[in-house]
């Protein structure tokens, strides 16, 4: 998370960005940062950390191409998966669903090969697993894991 925002927007277009996620505590204008975000040519995204309320997103769905739902406290990898998030992410599905269902649902923070279904379940079609993977003995082995607890699963 940076900020200000808005003076970095045109910084990682420039640099080759195709989307560019903000967090709404990143900018005082949301709906500003993420028209910028569209001007230059990006898909737009609203990150939102464990305690950031989802009210901030109603206001704005018309101009977002992806949530991001931060399941652990940003800042270093290797956390849990902040269980009392689930909810917060079958909010964001409804949200999505009920006026904007193409609209990705990005999982960053926890994702293993033990909830990635669980998560999927609540909404989620797309998942952030650094420490996951690369904690592993096996990278691949560990994402077919994941792409196999996945696969009874309808991703919206």
């Amino acid at each position: 998370m940076v900020s200000p925002v808005d003076s970095l927007i045109e910084e990682f277009a420039r640099a080759g960005a195709t989307q560019i996620t903000i967090h709404p505590e990143a900018t005082q204008h949301l709906d500003r940062s993420l028209s910028l975000i569209h001007q230059h040519g990006c898909k737009a995204g609203v990150a939102f950390n464990p305690s950031t309320s989802l009210t901030h997103l109603r206001y704005v769905m018309d101009k977002v191409d992806c949530i991001l739902i931060m399941t652990v406290n940003p800042g270093f990898g290797g956390q849990r998966f902040i269980d009392g998030l689930m909810h917060k992410i079958t909010e964001a599905h409804t949200l999505r669903t009920l006026s904007h269902p193409d609209i990705r649902l990005e999982i960053d923070g926890g994702v293993t090969v033990d909830n990635i279904a669980a998560i999927a379940k609540a909404g989620a079609d797309t998942f952030v697993a650094g420490s996951a993977i690369f904690g592993s003995q096996d990278y691949v082995k560990t994402i077919a894991a994941m792409r196999s607890a996945l696969v009874p699963i309808k991703l919206a």
